[in-house]
């Protein structure tokens, strides 16, 4: 029998680029800055709900493609 997967809450930096579908540097540049973090000593570990915090607020919004004719 195999034991049921933890859901994750918080991912380390390179999952969490990972988790955005961008690299490690982009992450560090665009996202970093902008949401919190959990440290302890060294270890940095990044909330899941604060990146889709992130990743809602820097959606586009919904209508016509920019730079598109309608």
């Amino acid at each position: 029998m195999n034991p049921r997967p933890v859901p994750r809450i918080a991912l380390c930096p390179a999952e969490a680029a990972d988790a955005l579908g961008m690299s490690v540097t982009s992450f560090e540049k665009y996202v970093k800055p902008h949401v919190r973090v959990i440290r302890r000593g060294s270890m940095r570990l990044y909330p899941v709900r604060e990146l889709e915090r992130w990743a809602e607020q820097n959606a586009d919004p919904i209508g016509p493609a920019r730079g598109r004719a309608a």
